[in-house]
């Protein structure tokens, strides 16, 4: 698999690409997938139709890598929260946790509840072309915890924050907790049929630098590590989204670091190049523009021409991208002459 050899640094003929939320509703297909199912969260727990969502992007845009069609919240689903999904408001938790006894009610052993994702990557891996790779993937600890504790998405973040703060320890014990989940649950998708796991930060930018350090990279660290002790053929991928300014900070046992649009692609290669394979990180919105695109695309393959790269987005896929410019990407990626 291309994608595998890259996440390894071994020679590729041409430079894999795939994109974050390449399943989605820039597809007329996933659309009516999604329309069959009746919502999203009905269509994460079909494993028959997650895993026709799943399939949809390789083979329609030929993109290297599958990604898992999912949501990093079933770990907290299934510990216990009550989620639900709300038009034009998000994800929003009926009970977020602000106390020790929330969190004593919460199962540590949500990951043996998530059968339909296990069920929904063997759909996949049978039916996904065997040089094609399937990404994995879960919200990183620090992530899930801020949905956990502000109830929704936030832009403040005040709860949280207000708990790290105030309440060291306590946030702590939520991490760990989360973290524990968290590492079998990619255990349990690699034992299914993953052949790379993905961990994301989205929220990381929201924490100052040594806040970030120990309260959420710490345990994207612990993750991997759990991972790569028992899976070394595994490639692990964490992506923390928006800690450009302390990047000479970063350090773990993970092959694969995902570079976000507003990090400037060469400063994560003088930082992080010699240790990593860089995945990343076109601008989503140049995806509008096909001169834009392309453009920005040369850009990135010239600049990371002889060192260890994996084109993707710097985010994911917006809803009313023209996929024609999305083939004509991936088309011109694969084309393009390495050395």
């Amino acid at each position: 698999m291309v994608f595998i050899d890259a996440c390894f640094k071994k020679h590729t003929p041409y430079t894999p690409v795939w994109f974050m939320r390449q399943a989605g509703r820039y597809l007329s297909e996933y659309k009516e997938v999604r329309k069959q199912a009746g919502d999203f969260l009905s269509l994460c727990k079909n494993p028959k139709l997650a895993s026709e969502v799943t399939l949809q992007p390789v083979e329609i845009l030929n993109v290297d890598a599958a990604i898992l069609f999912s949501d990093i919240l079933v770990i907290p689903l299934e510990m216990g929260m009550d989620l639900g999904f709300f038009a034009g408001e998000g994800p929003k938790f009926a009970n977020p946790i602000s106390s020790t006894q929330d969190l004593i009610k919460l199962s540590d052993n949500a990951y043996e509840k998530l059968s339909y994702v296990y069920e929904t990557i063997s759909l996949t891996r049978q039916k996904l072309a065997k040089d094609k790779a399937l990404i994995g993937f879960c919200g990183a600890p620090w992530t899930l915890a801020t949905y956990m504790i502000e109830g929704e998405g936030s832009k403040t973040y005040v709860k949280s924050k207000k708990m790290l703060y105030q309440n060291p320890k306590f946030l702590h014990e939520i991490l760990q907790k989360i973290t524990y989940n968290l590492k079998y649950y990619l255990e349990y998708q690699i034992k299914a049929g993953v052949n790379a796991v993905m961990v994301f930060d989205s929220w990381a930018s929201a924490l100052e630098q040594d806040a970030y350090l120990e309260f959420g990279w710490k345990y994207c660290k612990e993750i991997a590590d759990f991972i790569k002790d028992k899976y070394p053929h595994i490639p692990v991928i964490l992506f923390p989204k928006g800690i450009s300014g302390f990047l000479d900070r970063i350090d773990g046992n993970f092959d694969v670091f995902g570079v976000d649009w507003s990090t400037p692609l060469s400063l994560a290669k003088e930082k992080l190049g010699s240790k990593y394979v860089l995945q990343g990180n076109l601008e989503p919105c140049r995806i509008y523009a096909k001169d834009s695109m392309l453009k920005g695309a040369k850009e990135i393959l010239d600049l990371m021409q002889g060192s260890a790269h994996i084109f993707n987005l710097g985010h994911g896929m917006l809803p009313d991208l023209p996929r024609e410019n999305a083939i004509a990407l991936v088309e011109f990626i694969h084309n393009y002459k390495r050395f």
